[in-house]
């Protein structure tokens, strides 16, 4: 499948092949949910935590006798019971991070890409290169393409363009190696420099199945 490739005043300037099993596929919608999920859980920081009666510095000392103050027995001021004392069962440090089998994250990305696809959502973009950053010139190339709310794919080397969207709080500049499907989903655009095309094909391009195969022949 061919799509239009557009210069950064959305004017088509020429023609690009995709391949339709990265970018023309079918949706999955229920690979979003657990590829986003997944990637959420491994944002979390995972660093709450409070002190039990053995983490707490404070005196061992019995703060009252035993029997005859008519209260409840106590051996130590760091007691659950008591104020400034520790907490029962404390939340810990722990790791919210999982993987998923690499075929199910591929898959979602191509459902990501084709669904933005389907909503003519997607642009091939070329000559986006500002000489330094500019968030005015960068808005404004922006509002060709429906507004704010883009994620913008490029090369690594793009520091310019990376910059110029920095302060943009709806646009967003990843590197083709960091696209993924939360933010491919979290932005109602997508830009891909024409650049980077074929590092995206070539990374999630999938071989037809048997069954596929089978219907074609």
């Amino acid at each position: 499948m061919s799509t239009q490739i557009f210069d950064t005043t959305k004017k088509a300037v020429g023609q690009i092949d995709l391949d339709p099993s990265v970018f023309s596929g079918p949706i999955k919608e229920h690979l979003f949910y657990e590829v986003v999920k997944m990637q959420l859980a491994s944002r979390r920081a995972g660093t709450h935590q409070a002190k039990r009666v053995t983490g707490v510095n404070g005196t061992r000392k019995k703060p009252f006798k035993q029997k005859g103050t008519g209260g409840a027995r106590h051996g130590t001021l760091r007691a659950v019971g008591m104020v400034g004392g520790g907490v029962a069962h404390p939340p810990e440090p722990r790791d919210y991070s999982y993987k998923m089998p690499s075929k199910m994250v591929e898959g979602a990305l191509r459902s990501a890409l084709s669904l933005r696809n389907s909503q003519s959502a997607l642009f091939v973009v070329t000559g986006w290169a500002p000489s330094k950053p500019k968030t005015k010139e960068a808005l404004k190339v922006l509002g060709f393409f429906g507004g704010a709310s883009v994620l913008v794919i490029g090369n690594k080397s793009d520091l310019s363009l990376k910059r110029s969207l920095a302060n943009l709080p709806q646009a967003k500049f990843l590197p083709v190696e960091a696209i993924n499907v939360y933010d491919i989903l979290n932005h109602d655009h997508l830009m891909i420099s024409d650049k980077v095309v074929s590092t995206l094909t070539e990374r999630l391009k999938r071989a037809p199945s048997r069954k596929e195969l089978a219907t074609a022949s």
